[in-house]
């Protein structure tokens, strides 16, 4: 079965999508593609949207749009309420249309809101939300499937793509000055550390590298704190 549809969202940005649908005995198998008005096809919708904490409880969606859209075309931009009280929970979501315009909004931080300097980061997807790590700021990147192949100017080529790199190590035994498989990069921002966790594996030398948040203990301590949890949702339907 394959079925079109069109939504137009209410600030006139139009997006098609377009479901496949294969049943098999129970399973339900959906391929989704999306599209902007141009018709070309969006990138994925993690690396387009932001999460932006420490809202005052006066901020409205129209003004979360309105300082947002200096920096790109805004597809989404909702501050979540209770939905008893209606009242602001002091976060919300603002979704771009490439993500060249969420590195534009990284870029010119810190942003001020209603008098406010607010948290803005990139969104966590669902399926990392529920890591320990996954809400916490770090500028320390741990990075995992390091090989005698590997060397410390490689990973400085290839990291130093996302951020400003201070220190780059590759941990090795003390006996034999082999790699333990592991390294840490350090950067200048959290955001940095961000933009390396969204893609998780990266191919280093021909080999496949994963990468999670490393935590000081001052920030492991902050694990325990309650915090929003930060996810991507599809909020076009």
């Amino acid at each position: 079965m394959f079925r079109q549809f069109r939504h137009d969202c209410k600030d006139n940005t139009r997006f098609s999508c377009r479901l496949f649908v294969k049943v098999l005995k129970t399973s339900v198998n959906l391929v989704i593609f999306v599209q902007d008005a141009s018709g070309g096809n969006l990138e994925p919708e993690q690396y387009r949207k932001m999460f932006i904490g420490g809202l005052t409880s006066s901020t409205t969606d129209e003004t979360l749009k309105e300082f947002y859209s200096k920096w790109g075309t805004l597809v989404d931009c909702v501050v979540m309420r209770d939905p008893a009280t209606k009242r602001s929970r002091g976060f919300g979501f603002v979704s771009f249309s490439k993500q060249s315009e969420v590195d534009a909004a990284m870029a010119n931080r810190p942003h001020i809101i209603d008098g406010k300097t607010v948290d803005p980061k990139r969104a966590v997807p669902r399926e990392q939300s529920q890591r320990s790590e996954a809400n916490i700021s770090s500028k320390r990147l741990y990075v995992s499937g390091v090989r005698e192949e590997h060397t410390e100017d490689m990973f400085k080529e290839h990291f130093g793509k996302y951020g400003n790199i201070l220190k780059c190590e590759i941990i090795a035994d003390k006996n034999t000055g082999k790699p333990r498989g592991f390294a840490f990069i350090t950067f200048d921002d959290y955001d940095a550390v961000d933009k390396c966790v969204l893609i998780k594996s990266h191919m280093i030398n021909n080999y496949r590298c994963d990468v999670k948040k490393a935590l000081s203990k001052e920030e492991m301590a902050k694990v325990g704190t309650l915090f929003p949890i930060i996810t991507t949702e599809l909020n076009y339907f």
